[in-house]
């Protein structure tokens, strides 16, 4: 919907609302909005939006072709992504009071909207991002080297502590399961066994795009794919991938 492509409107719609909970009695999967509350965090403070601060402090540095805001010369590359069947029908017959409703009938989004120049220019942080899976790995990378990559220092080895520090272990509203949740990331788990170190996190999203950073392997895996599935926060495709890679890397260890 063309209302998300407006930092300015999303965010003061956001700050005229009432929490719906106590904070910090539970959790739920902000699909969008989280990155339009952290962006305008980051616009208030730096002055800049969060495309324009991760391009300059992130994507470049690191030679990363991640982008929160996709340049028009990039246009051509860009592979057609295609929607899951049937994306709306969960909400046919749903309880229209639920948490759960009222996040995803909202903004209705069928998968259609990355097809679009309004999609890929628009700073989405939270879904609107166009990358490839290189890229997606590099900039994470960051994560499971200690916040340096090839020298390029992104975060200090303390704000990466910071990621693995618990904040919500149980249900997540609109996700349907239980997480462990950490500071940005999903913490691995019993009901997210993504890799066998303890010191490992994870973030997928609709479609099944995914990253799994396992920081005592010093490993980045990341899947991204044009043929989206259902999943919230990746699929089997990009998990077996990352589980597979794991174990390489610890046999190879």
């Amino acid at each position: 919907p063309p209302e998300l492509y407006d930092q300015d409107l999303c965010a003061a719609d956001l700050a005229g609302q009432a929490p719906w909970w106590a904070p910090g009695t539970q959790a739920a999967y902000h699909a969008v909005t989280q990155g339009t509350l952290l962006g305008e965090i980051v616009r208030r403070v730096a002055g800049r939006s969060l495309g324009d601060v991760f391009r300059a402090e992130v994507a470049e540095p690191l030679g990363a072709e991640v982008h929160i805001g996709l340049p028009k010369a990039e246009e051509p590359r860009v592979g057609v992504l295609v929607p899951p069947p049937n994306v709306l029908g969960a909400l046919e017959g749903a309880d229209t009071s639920s948490p759960e409703f009222r996040i995803f009938s909202s903004s209705l989004i069928d998968g259609s909207e990355p097809n679009t120049r309004g999609w890929r220019a628009a700073e989405i942080p939270a879904a609107g991002g166009t990358a490839n899976a290189r890229g997606v790995a590099r900039v994470h990378a960051a994560i499971a080297n200690g916040g340096t990559v090839d020298g390029v220092r992104i975060l200090s080895p303390e704000m990466v502590d910071r990621i693995f520090v618990e904040q919500w272990d149980g249900p997540v509203v609109g996700l349907g399961l239980p997480m462990r949740l950490g500071t940005g990331f999903g913490l691995v788990g019993p009901s997210t066994p993504l890799a066998t170190s303890e010191k490992a996190c994870f973030w997928g999203g609709w479609g099944g795009a995914i990253c799994v950073i396992d920081v005592e392997l010093g490993l980045s895996v990341a899947y991204v794919m044009n043929k989206m599935a259902g999943g919230l926060v990746g699929d089997l495709r990009g998990a077996v991938l990352a589980i597979t890679a794991g174990a390489a890397a610890r046999d190879a260890a």
